[in-house]
């Protein structure tokens, strides 16, 4: 699998930079602040897409959930470990340009102090990344002892709301936040949100309870420690940004409520 991890090293930061100069020679007026952030979200997007069909592939493939394998399940996870790296420098430099921008006096050049300063505002999406490379990644390939296809292809489904949030931001880019289209991708955000990203676990575990005659309530005292911990330990994050996203829904509804008011007046 060696050459699939090095297609995907070159693939996405390669997919980044080819964005960054189509968008260069289209929108003229943009920053580098501009193309950066749209070019990160287009491919970020792009990974969701494979995520997402290579995860559906596999979940409807495997009819046994521990035994039926599927090569996608582990050949998927060789081709996006370098995603995860990659897409943490591009965070980083899609940071920088937006302070730099902004007019920020550190931002002059790249220095430990302008790293240490992403790593405080986006710390929390990082250390997701770095605990997805550095731990679930290696157990996925390594210590799973070839079972479970089917719940790996679960997880890779987890992607199906990154393409609409990318589309949000990338409409915000392009002046359309108060359209209509903006509007529907923000319902569909926070649906596709919450059925692939906090949904999905409790339906891991039902399946999970449904294949052993164990009722769900039961699961989490058959299965090894680690396994619960590690699933706690993706889901928590998940659920601070669903409320996240909620609590952004609820001042954009308010603040369009206002307007209204306003104007009828």
């Amino acid at each position: 699998m060696l050459h699939v991890l090095v297609f995907g090293a070159v693939f996405f930061p390669g997919l980044f930079l080819l964005t960054r100069r189509v968008l260069a020679s289209i929108f003229k007026q943009w920053n580098n602040a501009d193309l950066v952030l749209v070019s990160e979200r287009c491919v970020s997007t792009v990974h969701a897409l494979l995520a997402t069909s290579s995860g559906f592939i596999v979940v409807t493939t495997c009819k046994n959930v521990m035994t039926d394998r599927h090569w996608l399940a582990t050949a998927f996870v060789w081709f996006a470990m370098p995603y995860m790296a990659y897409d943490i420098y591009a965070m980083y430099l899609s940071h920088w340009y937006r302070f730099q921008v902004k007019g920020h006096e550190e931002y002059k050049e790249h220095s430990f102090r302008t790293v240490n300063m992403f790593l405080r505002r986006e710390c929390l999406l990082v250390l997701h990344h770095i605990v997805l490379l550095t731990i679930l990644l290696p157990i996925t390939l390594f210590f799973r002892n070839e079972l479970g296809d089917f719940f790996i292809g679960c997880l890779f489904t987890a992607e199906l709301s990154t393409p609409f949030v990318s589309l949000g931001k990338i409409l915000i880019q392009l002046g359309l936040q108060d359209s209509i289209l903006h509007k529907v991708n923000g319902v569909i955000v926070l649906f596709t949100f919450f059925l692939c990203r906090i949904l999905l676990f409790p339906y891991m575990y039902w399946v999970y309870g449904q294949h052993y005659g164990i009722p769900v309530y039961r699961v989490p005292f058959h299965l090894p420690l680690s396994c619960t911990l590690g699933n706690i330990c993706v889901l928590a994050p998940q659920v601070y940004w669903f409320y996240m996203l909620c609590r952004k829904g609820i001042r954009l509804y308010q603040r369009e409520r206002k307007m209204r008011e306003t104007a009828s007046n």
